[in-house]
């Protein structure tokens, strides 16, 4: 292990000597792994290893600091060089070098084919290739708005500069003037497809230079002499207010006889021959038959990667807002009310926990504006740039905020779904809360439908969502989410949303009312049939369920499903055994939203009843809201006529 003093202007000849033994060991134990895994990818990660062994001996980053915020960042985006990543934090003490390649790909190891957060030491799960640089930007502006006066180092590959996200981040970085960032791209001219050159040609200093970045060259991404001389002219820069850009030059393959400077080796290891030639090369033991035989002897299912603690929220919730049953408003400016609210009560307090908020060129139409006035140094503009501002905030959200990410659905799921699967892996604590959902939205068509949501996100594990029924929900659900830590999705129409009163025609959810995660709100109760809704058309539930009670004489049971995930079962399997008739009604895409959820609740638990879930089954046009209910088969009446229908089949 190396660590350098930060204000060293060259290396000595003790400390050259030491990177070139850190190599050779570093050289072999990533063959050794990714022989020993037969899989993996030992190019790129030989082609990377001298700017990870220079960087970490510069870095104030060790096993002893790791959860402390004063500390610096590496992230590394082209994840795939895991066997590097992995045997350099071997050598700087985070685990051993032998556990690591043994366990390397290993089932259940936290030692994965691509790097993931839940090892000691690795910042960000990545493999995704083009998120590494977002992330960073997150760390770094979480550092310049705590005033810590740090570093953050983010990792790149050649060909994944082809992902228009990078660009992206790019500019958010020069925005918001991130010069305690350092980007650093391992020229190594090949991608697993061939030479990046022909596959998708860049002039990568000129991009850089024109999205005005500090460049800088390193002509030998081997020479550590070099590399240590570039790092701290980047990391002197600073005061120019940009972040800087190291373009490093490096060989596939390294000093490999038979894989430098080819593509081969980019996604596959070397066979027991050619392993033995790379060892003798280096004039190194090859440990390759040993290793396999104690591998053999391991169990099956290595032990299990560490979980992060989630840190403590202290945030002050304040009171809720009540809306009367005379208010006309509707939900997405209820959150932008408690949003600001909760900005007032904590962005100016010495509470530890502050409010953070984002948006994408769409501040007015999410109703972010008071929050924005109230808190401007806690407000950031991504820009139309949908996948870089998911990601930044959801690193941000790791770094003691809590940040709302707010845009319309079809651009905060739909196009970003795999930025918010990112998210949950890294185990952030964002905020996602999307209006105009569904059809809604109505005039602006389908394009802007956001119809499938919930079909989406619950495929991510563990992604909770909340839609609520009218701004009193609204606000009651946002409070909730501002203290408690995780990735959790609220959604909302655009159009006012009437007031959901009791029997009594006082506000249903008003000032004795606690929202909590997996239950059912309960609005109406009868024993004849159960109408199961949530967000829009809650109200038509009910309006429903008053016409069915003068018309018919028949008593329903409204649910309004606000919590969608988690779903109230018990709810579901309650009223199925009581009523034996079930209407789903729901402004979503019929076959994927919670109509489908209470089908798998019915048949899991072996109950036969009368149900008929009702939904959108087909791109719709541009409209009047209450048309495109009728059009789609979702207002008043039709719920009334398939319920009717419904009973005859009993």
């Amino acid at each position: 292990m190396l660590r350098l003093d930060p204000k060293k202007i060259t290396l000595t000849l003790q400390e050259k000597q030491t990177f070139e033994r850190m190599q050779k060991k570093a050289m072999s134990a990533i063959l050794h792994a990714t022989s020993l895994a037969y899989s993996g990818h030992p190019g790129g990660s030989l082609s990377s290893l001298d700017l990870l062994l220079v960087t970490y001996a510069l870095s104030d980053i060790s096993p002893e600091n790791f959860s402390s915020a004063n500390r610096d960042r590496v992230v590394v985006s082209h994840g795939h060089i895991s066997p590097a990543v992995y045997t350099v934090l071997s050598q700087y003490g985070f685990f051993p070098e032998e556990e690591m390649i043994l366990n390397f790909r290993k089932t259940g190891s936290k030692f994965a084919g691509h790097i993931e957060h839940t090892t000691k030491g690795i910042e960000w799960s990545t493999g995704n290739l083009g998120q590494g640089l977002s992330a960073a930007c997150g760390m770094a502006l979480a550092q310049k708005r705590q005033n810590i006066n740090r570093k953050v180092f983010a990792f790149m590959g050649d060909g994944e500069q082809q992902k228009g996200q990078i660009t992206e981040a790019c500019r958010f970085a020069v925005k918001y003037k991130l010069n305690n960032l350092i980007a650093i791209i391992d020229v190594n001219r090949f991608q697993i497809g061939g030479a990046t050159k022909e596959i998708m040609d860049q002039d990568l200093a000129g991009l850089y230079k024109a999205l005005q970045w500090n460049v800088l060259e390193i002509k030998n991404g081997h020479d550590h002499e070099e590399i240590f001389s570039a790092l701290q002219k980047a990391k002197q820069l600073e005061n120019t207010e940009k972040p800087t850009l190291l373009l490093a030059h490096t060989f596939m393959g390294n000093t490999i006889p038979f894989m430098h400077d080819i593509c081969d080796f980019h996604g596959k290891p070397c066979s027991d021959d050619e392993h033995n030639v790379a060892l003798e090369h280096l004039n190194l033991p090859n440990r390759l038959d040993t290793l396999r035989s104690k591998k053999s002897q391991l169990p099956f299912k290595s032990s299990p990667p560490e979980k992060e603690e989630a840190f403590e929220l202290k945030i002050n919730r304040g009171e809720p807002i009540i809306y009367g049953t005379d208010v006309s408003t509707d939900n997405r400016s209820a959150y932008g009310a408690a949003l600001a609210d909760l900005g007032k009560l904590n962005n100016h307090t010495d509470l530890n926990t502050k409010l953070v908020g984002f948006s994408c060129d769409l501040e007015g139409s999410v109703k972010m504006s008071s929050f924005r006035k109230n808190s401007p140094e806690f407000f950031f503009e991504g820009g139309i740039q949908e996948h870089n501002t998911s990601v930044v905030a959801g690193a941000l959200s790791k770094e003691n905020f809590q940040v709302f990410f707010s845009t319309f659905g079809v651009f905060g799921v739909d196009e970003v779904y795999n930025q918010q699967r990112l998210n949950q892996f890294n185990e952030t604590n964002l905020k996602t809360v999307c209006t105009h959902l569904g059809l809604s939205v109505g005039e602006d068509g389908p394009t802007h439908q956001n119809l499938d949501y919930i079909g989406l996100l619950k495929n991510i594990f563990d992604y909770k969502v909340f839609i609520p029924a009218d701004p009193n929900q609204t606000d009651a659900m946002i409070r909730y989410v501002a203290g408690v830590y995780g990735n959790i999705f609220i959604g909302m129409g655009r159009a006012k949303t009437p007031i959901i009163s009791n029997e009594n025609n006082l506000p249903f959810f008003g000032k004795d009312y606690t929202f909590e995660p997996g239950k059912a709100d309960v609005l109406r109760k009868g024993s004849d049939a159960t109408i199961v809704s949530y967000g829009p058309l809650v109200v038509h539930a009910l309006e429903a369920a008053e016409k069915l009670q003068t018309e018919e004489g028949l008593s329903v049971t409204v649910l309004n499903m606000g919590s969608v995930i988690p779903l109230d079962t018990q709810a579901i399997i309650q009223a199925a055994q009581k009523t034996k008739v079930i209407v789903s009604l729901e402004d979503h895409h019929v076959d994927t939203g919670v109509g489908s959820m209470i089908g798998n609740v019915l048949a899991q638990n072996k109950l036969a009843i009368s149900f008929k879930p009702l939904g959108v089954d087909r791109f719709s046009s541009s409209g009047e809201s209450s048309e495109l209910y009728k059009d789609h088969g979702l207002d008043t009446d039709s719920v009334v006529k398939t319920l009717l229908d419904l009973r005859k089949s009993i």
